[in-house]
């Protein structure tokens, strides 16, 4: 790189500064995120140079990236420097923000550049080609597109800089034969006229970080330091809040405790868009999941629940009930998440079974209720996504062939589609009519897998209650569960634009 390339990349507001003090000079904008620079940007860029005076690109900044995790493969000041390179580039400038539109309404350019591909605002996943075009009016600019071959660098970083491991690349490649992206994108845009309800338990997880400081010296314990906190709204909450960025309407019939309810913290940390019941037992917490933390290397040492996992006394569970008899019939898709720990009784669970239009269901086993919690609880669901443990547990068989099992624990329900989510291993669907498909797991980066099994569950059953063949609501799920493994716990909910973008991604 000439060392001269790097005065031309500056700071957005002084860009701003130095095209205004040359109004005489028509000034052409591109914006991207040039995350592999190709011929094809190449290319554009030249076409671009040659409608004005001076050329002006601006950068997506690394966090506002959403192509799924792993991306951008390469650095903001890495893809800046490359554009800087170019003879066609007259200046470089990193975005503040996700879009183009307030950098449109700063700099204000004679031409805005982009590829014939986004001639129809349609192709936009994003949604705000149109905003940019009525930016770029406003400022007295004009909307310009280049011709030529496009090229993708999300396929090219597939191919060549990150391809993803064969197997999931032999399957994707096969996928492609059988859907494309718009068949996928469909359904994640058809969510929004969905009206959905969440049941399960309110959770709080609690990460208390600390330092190992070795044993103690008069008994055999080991002791830590407490360095930091996190709470995380958990269970029915995150779910919820998954669903509130791809729904138009989502309910949520939950549990707080009137001991500790943590009201506050559940109010402040619920999407806005939630219209939430609360079922508050008189005898027990808000339940609270504390995980102990060595924060250096990131290894869970101890998990302290604090609950009251008995059933519901009668008067709570005939709010309950009540409750749900109401809700139940005003929506589209009713999904569950079960924890086992005391919320739904036979009569809420008849309720949800017989009353539900499309019925989406988790039935977890976790070490409050291994062993007394199974899947079989629920006679009947459209939908159910559980672990490989899970299943296993409920058909008493440690060992085996796992798609025997599914089999067998398939025709004693009254469930048509069941996801089987094998953690490293994707997840394996079975539907009566069509038999199994395993859709390996696409996660490139795992941070924490606290709360995947929600994400997964959340995605694929908008798709599958819209009718999506499973394998796309299973690819989907997978997705969704790459998302939320590259964060710590419930950091944040499922981002449909970047779930759309991550597949678009993988199916370049």
């Amino acid at each position: 790189m000439k060392v001269h390339d790097r005065s031309k990349i500056l700071p957005l507001e002084e860009l701003a500064a130095r095209l205004s003090s040359q109004k005489e000079l028509k000034v052409v904008h591109c914006h991207g995120v040039y995350d592999l620079l190709h011929i094809g940007h190449i290319k554009h860029l030249q076409a671009a140079r040659k409608l004005g005076d001076v050329l002006v690109v601006t950068v997506t900044p690394d966090h506002f990236v959403n192509k799924g995790p792993g991306r951008p493969a390469f650095t903001e000041q890495h893809r800046a420097e490359a554009l800087a390179a170019l003879d066609c580039v007259d200046h470089v400038a990193i975005n503040k923000w996700p879009t183009a539109v307030e950098t449109l309404r700063l700099l204000r350019p004679s031409f805005y550049v982009k590829g014939a591909e986004y001639r129809e605002s349609i192709n936009d996943i994003t949604g705000k080609i149109d905003e940019e075009v009525q930016a770029v009016r406003d400022g007295g600019g004009e909307v310009a597109f280049t011709e030529g071959v496009v090229f993708s660098s999300s396929a090219l970083i597939n191919s060549y800089v990150a391809p993803p491991p064969p197997k999931v690349k032999r399957y994707l490649q096969e996928f492609k034969q059988r859907f494309s992206f718009n068949d996928v994108s469909r359904f994640i845009e058809g969510s929004g006229r969905l009206k959905v309800l969440v049941v399960g338990e309110a959770i709080i997880d609690e990460y208390q970080y600390c330092e190992a400081l070795g044993k103690s010296s008069k008994e055999p314990t080991l002791v830590a330091r407490r360095t930091h906190m996190d709470r995380f709204a958990g269970g029915a909450l995150a779910v919820a809040n998954h669903l509130a960025n791809f729904v138009g309407e989502v309910s949520l019939v939950s549990l707080l405790g009137a001991h500790d309810p943590q009201r506050a913290f559940v109010d402040e940390h619920l999407h806005g868009k939630i219209q939430p019941h609360y079922v508050v037992r008189k005898d027990g917490p808000t339940i609270v999941k504390r995980r102990y933390v060595e924060a250096d290397f990131f290894q869970k040492l101890f998990e302290l629940y604090d609950l009251n996992d008995v059933e519901l006394d009668e008067e709570d569970n005939a709010t309950l009930c009540e409750l749900l008899e109401r809700e139940i019939p005003k929506h589209d898709l009713v999904l569950v998440l079960d924890y086992g720990h005391g919320f739904l009784s036979r009569r809420a669970i008849e309720l949800l079974c017989t009353r539900s239009k499309f019925l989406a269901v988790n039935a977890q086993t976790n070490a409050g209720n291994q062993g007394y919690h199974t899947v079989s609880t629920y006679p009947r669901a459209d939908l159910m996504a559980i672990t490989e443990r899970e299943i296993r547990l409920e058909a008493r068989r440690r060992r085996g062939d796992l798609e025997e099992i599914i089999r067998e624990v398939a025709g004693r329900l009254d469930c048509p589609r069941l996801c089987i989510t094998r953690g490293s291993q994707g997840c394996l669907t079975f539907e009566r009519d069509k038999g199994f498909l395993p859709i390996p797991a696409i996660a490139q980066k795992v941070v924490d897998r606290v709360g995947a099994g929600d994400a997964f569950l959340s995605v694929a059953a908008l798709c599958a209650a819209q009718g999506a063949p499973l394998e796309i609501s299973g690819l989907c799920g997978n997705a969704a569960g790459a998302q939320a493994v590259a964060t710590v716990c419930n950091q944040e909910p499922v981002n449909r634009l970047a779930l759309l973008r991550h597949l678009q991604a993988l199916l370049k």
